[in-house]
């Protein structure tokens, strides 16, 4: 008997594929909750100019200026 994908955690589900490595469903399964977790996740263009690459460092140093603050 096959264990119920929908009901495991994350990490769960990826310690089983792990150790049932053929399972396909298992693997589809866990791939549809990796696309579905990125939804909310930001994505930037690849920088390619002087400009961007600017833009890009600055957001970053931005975002570590608010991750300290929050932590400390």
């Amino acid at each position: 008997m096959k264990p119920d994908f929908d009901t495991m955690s994350f990490a769960e589900l990826r310690t089983y594929l792990l150790s049932h490595r053929n399972d396909n469903k298992a693997f589809y399964k866990l791939a549809d909750r990796l696309e579905a977790s990125t939804d909310d996740t930001d994505l930037y263009p690849m920088p390619d100019t002087p400009e961007s690459i600017a833009i890009m460092e600055a957001a970053i140093q931005e975002h570590i200026k608010t991750l300290e603050e929050r932590n400390g």
